[in-house]
């Protein structure tokens, strides 16, 4: 019996996901990735409980690779220090049956590509089109060889040029008017045990402890596209070196870091929802399909939910009669259909688009919150968020913490 074959393109955290998720439905898989190795610095990603379940839905226990060790409390502060709101982990827990936590992404992305076959994962490997003209898609890539497959699952970032290739009337990405730095360091003495976001007058400053006790600091202000300092710890500094501890002594530490290993990137969403998450039998997932401010940390944790709905819904990878007609045309079967993965495709479209779109407007409007520079919108800002119960916070996290559900398959 002839197994399906998939092609993911890119080794982010959702291809990696996806890759993993249709690797145990007995699917062949190979992931296409243009960078020539895997990432070995970079930023840490947080993992809230929707995340987190559907990684165990798929058997990933990514504790195992990463480490456990989980802040005993998360809120929001202001540039002298106050509290405007706080939240212990453990009310988390209790409420959602696990806490968030935070680890490092090459730690994550690790931890995936270790559960795939060593021949799935192909470094250096540039996807230059995939052609679904005649029937099953064709992955042309820069080297060669061709791969067909019977599905490819698009997962090349919020500049995605397989989105290009088939929305090519979607607005793409813009700008939301904030660049980041990111960076990892060690800071163990300094005895932090909460994750924060300080918020000032359009600056923000994240301080995040990793599962390996490292930190992630991440900053953010509002700038023209394209701002850049010669040396970004020295930026850094200038703007936050003033704000309450620990920050000062955490940049103390950023200064150790060389400057390439503080990380700046504009930040970007996707301008509209795309109008269908497939196309034939290509399926988009990430910032390929929805890509977010990173205001609610929701961005990898979509991404994931994406990677492990769309293999739940897709058939088996050794049964099945694989077809052998084609498929294109504008999201629907587009041939026979006789493997059951256009139908799939067309079920994954419907569980995830509208829970997706949904996130990525609301991270845009809690990134505006923060964003504020006028001093009494800052003021009226603060006043409310401290104004606010926290078990009104709390719940107002449900959705998202309790969002992830495995849907029905689709039957016929």
């Amino acid at each position: 019996m002839t197994r399906r074959r998939a092609v993911v393109v890119g080794a982010g955290i959702g291809g990696l996901t996806a890759a993993v998720a249709l690797h145990r439905r007995g699917w062949h898989v190979t992931v296409c990735e243009s960078a020539p190795e895997p990432p070995v610095t970079g930023a840490g990603i947080g993992l809230a409980p929707n995340a987190l379940r559907a990684l165990h839905a798929i058997g990933v226990d990514v504790t195992r690779a990463t480490g456990s060790a989980v802040p005993a409390a998360m809120g929001v502060r202001r540039s002298a220090g106050q509290w405007l709101t706080r939240t212990g982990t453990a009310d988390l827990a209790a409420r959602y049956g696990m806490p968030p936590i935070a680890v490092p992404r090459p730690a994550l992305t690790g931890a995936l590509s270790a559960a795939l076959p060593t021949e799935a994962l192909r470094h250096g490997t540039t996807v230059t089109a995939v052609d679904a003209a005649r029937g099953r898609p064709v992955v042309r890539t820069e080297a060669g060889p061709d791969l067909p497959a019977d599905l490819v699952v698009a997962a090349d970032g919020i500049h995605s040029p397989l989105r290009r290739a088939y929305f090519p009337d979607h607005p793409g990405p813009r700008y939301i008017g904030e660049t980041a730095w990111r960076a990892l360091v060690d800071a163990p003495e300094l005895g932090i045990q909460a994750m924060s976001e300080t918020w000032g007058q359009g600056e923000r400053f994240g301080v995040t402890p990793l599962s390996d006790g490292r930190f992630y600091l991440y900053a953010t202000a509002v700038v023209p596209a394209g701002t850049r300092s010669a040396d970004p710890r020295a930026e850094l500094r200038r703007r936050f070196g003033s704000w309450h501890d620990p920050i000062p002594a955490l940049l103390d530490r950023v200064e150790r870091l060389a400057p390439a290993d503080v990380l700046q990137h504009d930040l970007h969403e996707l301008a509209a929802p795309l109008p269908c998450l497939h196309h034939g039998r290509i399926a988009w997932l990430g910032d390929a399909a929805h890509a977010m401010a990173p205001n609610l940390g929701q961005g990898g944790c979509q991404a994931i939910e994406d990677a492990v709905i769309l293999a739940h819904l897709l058939p088996a990878g050794d049964s099945g009669d694989r077809g052998d007609g084609g498929d294109g045309g504008d999201g629907g079967d587009g041939g026979d259909g006789a493997d059951g993965v256009p139908a799939a495709l067309a079920a994954y479209t419907a569980a995830r688009r509208d829970r997706t779109d949904a996130v990525r407007v609301r991270a845009r409007r809690v990134g505006r919150l923060g964003a504020l520079r006028h001093p009494l919108a800052v003021a009226a800002r603060d006043l409310v968020v401290r104004a606010t119960p926290t078990r009104l916070a709390v719940r107002g996290m449900d959705d998202l913490f309790n969002g992830f559900r495995l849907p029905d398959r689709p039957t016929g």
